[in-house]
């Protein structure tokens, strides 16, 4: 068992008050997230203790499920002062990926070797699309995944559950149906129509929800035709943009969204399906206001079951509710297909940017998914487009990015992964280092947790450790993660529920491990895993966070950070 020796003393609550303001004496960044300051050999104070932040560099590469070793990781770019290149950052020497991958399984990925794979490259959550296959299909993955969750401790897949929703696609043809522009083509109510010039929609109302002038989308904008005027059960439209019309595309009409149910029968079978698998987590497509997510919470809740709701930002009609969607939510996912459809291409950048930024502020994880490396479904490298796509969101602070066609049908399902992964990894090496909160988080303030999350963040930053973190519900690892402190967050928790929900959030690294009785023994027992595990190096410093109203080893609520380092 690993000696830990004590470098400060605890710091206890009232200690910690007397000296917040050494420990906060920093400025609030920006919500439009500004360029923040490098910490580079700053001096930092605990106590009567003074430690100097060793600036070397380090060099990393990555390794399985995201986790790296200290390796070589060149770049040959310069910084515009010339004075140093962009692998110059300081890292710890057991860095790892923070942002989180989640990946769609289909029939490229759905054999237990292929999922084996995909977790061994980068994947943290596995995302079931209820669009395609059946029941005994993602059942088969669910078992599958929850089989690799039992053979580790310190690696998890998190399983994601998507609805289909209120889909509008276009009946089955044949074959492909040429469209030209400028020719007239149809869309009608009565099923099982498929000629040159008309084809079916799986949509009654489709007639009474669109008009003439309107602009209907398919394929998220692959084509597009102008409606020109109606019969009771026919759409007779102009072709503006033409292409290949295959079977059961999806439908949009530019600026609005299809007036039905956001949670049709069909998506509550699927989520009692996920209720009896019990997966971790369910993305609702299609949220237009917070009702629907109350009625879903409502259900879970009468039926006893702890899964959370990730909210799927992707209709026009969700932008003026998003404040009350998002608060009714336990997270987001910007759907950037649907939402590029249904409103201009070009507003969906700075919605991507105001999602993750409200996300953020109320410590909730949001997801970047839609096209994000498109063109590997097909080709074995991405555009250098899609490498600014992943980048831009990182940068930006998504807790997580999505493969979808790339692993569900693509031709190179792993090489994507692991672009997602080198991608993600070298872009948060760039990143500087800051010790500022968000400007909306006010509640640290006047909140012990918030508080000390800040502070824990602070000091760890400052003196370049990871963060060691135990939890029975989570919370604090949340909090921690919220302040994106530039370590990893190690958080170690007694309940398998929590530590397969806490794979999606950026910098967490969840483990599960039983507590002792006893505190100390239980510090002692999470070192010596991170020491068997090449996770903690002997001689290095880490920052030990013990924080909530619930606590595990006290009668009452204690709050307190150390700094121990660990001995052979």
């Amino acid at each position: 068992m690993a000696t830990i020796h004590n470098i400060c003393t605890r710091m206890s609550t009232d200690r910690m008050l007397s000296s917040s303001r050494t420990l906060s004496d920093v400025s609030l960044f920006d919500s439009r997230m500004r360029r923040r300051c490098s910490l580079q050999k700053q001096s930092f104070s605990v106590r009567s203790t003074r430690i100097t932040q060793d600036n070397q560099q380090q060099n990393l590469s990555a390794s399985h499920n995201g986790h790296l070793t200290p390796e070589k990781l060149t770049s040959h770019f310069e910084l515009p002062n010339g004075e140093r290149t962009l692998g110059e950052t300081v890292l710890s020497p057991n860095a790892q990926r923070k942002t989180k991958i989640v990946c769609t399984i289909g029939p490229s990925t759905s054999s237990r070797e292929m999922i084996w794979k995909l977790a061994e490259a980068g994947m943290n959550v596995a995302r079931l699309n209820m669009s395609h296959g059946d029941h005994a299909s993602h059942q088969k993955t669910i078992d599958l995944v929850k089989e690799y969750n039992s053979q580790f401790e310190d690696k998890v897949i998190a399983i994601m559950l998507d609805t289909k929703g209120p889909e509008v696609r276009s009946g089955d043809v044949p074959q492909p149906i040429i469209l030209k522009e400028g020719q007239e083509f149809n869309f009608t109510i009565k099923r099982g129509v498929s000629t040159e010039d008309t084809v079916s929609v799986n949509y009654d109302d489709f007639v009474n929800d669109v008009e003439v002038g309107d602009i209907l989308l398919v394929d998220g904008g692959m084509m597009s035709l102008a409606v020109k005027s109606k019969t009771q059960d026919t759409v007779k439209c102009e072709v503006v943009d033409g292409g290949e019309l295959k079977s059961r595309r999806h439908l949009n009409v530019r600026g609005k969204s299809a007036t039905l149910p956001s949670i049709t029968d069909k998506d509550w079978e699927d989520i009692k399906f996920g209720v009896d698998n019990q997966v971790d987590f369910y993305a609702v497509s299609f949220v237009k206001d917070a009702k629907v997510v109350h009625e879903l919470k409502d259900y879970l809740k009468g039926c006893n079951a702890d899964i959370h709701v990730i909210v799927k930002i992707e209709s026009a009609d969700s932008i003026p509710n998003l404040h009350s969607i998002l608060s009714a939510s336990d997270g987001a996912m910007v759907a950037r297909g649907d939402l590029g459809a249904e409103l201009p291409i070009e507003d969906v950048p700075l919605l991507q940017e105001d999602i993750i930024r409200r996300c953020r502020s109320m410590q909730k994880p949001v997801i970047v998914a839609t096209n994000m490396l498109e063109s590997m479904i097909n080709h074995p490298t991405p555009t250098r487009a899609e490498v600014s796509d992943i980048a831009i969101a990182v940068r930006e602070g998504a807790d997580a990015v999505m493969l979808s066609g790339e692993t569900a049908h693509g031709k190179y399902p792993l090489k994507a992964v692991k672009v997602m992964h080198t991608v993600a990894l070298r872009t948060e090496s760039s990143l500087p280092i800051s010790i500022s909160p968000p400007t909306e988080s006010s509640a640290y303030k006047s909140n012990m947790g918030e508080m000390f999350a800040l502070h824990a963040t602070t000091m760890a930053n400052t003196l370049n450790t990871p963060i060691m973190v135990f939890t029975r519900t989570g919370s604090m690892a949340i909090r921690l993660s919220h302040y994106r402190p530039s370590s990893t967050i190690f958080a170690f928790t007694n309940e398998e529920r929590i530590k397969q929900r806490l794979a999606l959030y950026q910098g967490v690294m969840p483990i599960y491990m039983k507590f002792s009785d006893d505190a100390e023994e239980t510090f002692s027992q999470a070192i010596k895993l991170l020491k068997d595990k090449d996770l903690l190096e002997e001689g290095r410093r880490i920052t030990l966070v013990q924080s909530g109203a619930q606590p595990i080893w006290r009668r009452e609520s204690t709050h307190h950070i150390q700094v121990r380092k660990v001995q052979g």
